[in-house]
């Protein structure tokens, strides 16, 4: 089971939504400009404190939440 470093839930933080770490962005508004059409690159332009890297592990939490499998997921401090 891949261990998720760049998405953390905080219950005291976005209502405990799963978020990319920094910049305390929800994954899922990621997955929704992904799907909206918005590319990549968009993305890291409109929002230049996330990195590549933090949208292929939405990517990877999203595939692993379909297949509806328990995520281990960070704690926030």
């Amino acid at each position: 089971m891949k261990n998720f470093e760049r998405i953390t839930v905080d219950p005291a933080q976005m209502g405990g939504m799963p978020c990319v770490r920094h910049p305390r962005m929800p994954a899922a508004t990621v997955l929704r400009l992904l799907a909206g059409g918005v590319t990549e690159l968009e993305i890291l332009a409109e929002y230049p404190d996330l990195h590549t890297e933090d949208i292929g592990e939405c990517l990877s939490f999203a595939a692993a939440s379909a297949m509806g499998r328990e995520l281990p997921l960070l704690r926030s401090a």
